[in-house]
């Protein structure tokens, strides 16, 4: 699965960076760093922070433009 953070949209709420620290990180106060490859073992993580983002940033699968399997 791979993921995709509207960059311009994200207010670094850091719900997903709390949810999958792994997959998502926060730079300084305001720079969110992810890895768009969601490693096997992390995707219901990933999955908790998309729908925890407050404004949405975040696409996942299909959505992202990408495969999903």
């Amino acid at each position: 699965m791979n993921i995709v953070v509207d960059l311009n949209r994200c207010q670094a709420y850091a719900q997903c960076a709390f949810l999958a620290p792994e997959v998502f990180e926060l730079h300084g106060e305001e720079a969110l760093l992810y890895v768009p490859a969601v490693p096997e073992d992390q995707r219901e993580r990933v999955h908790r922070a998309v729908v925890a983002c407050p404004v949405q940033a975040i696409l996942e699968g299909e959505a992202a433009g990408a495969d999903v399997r």
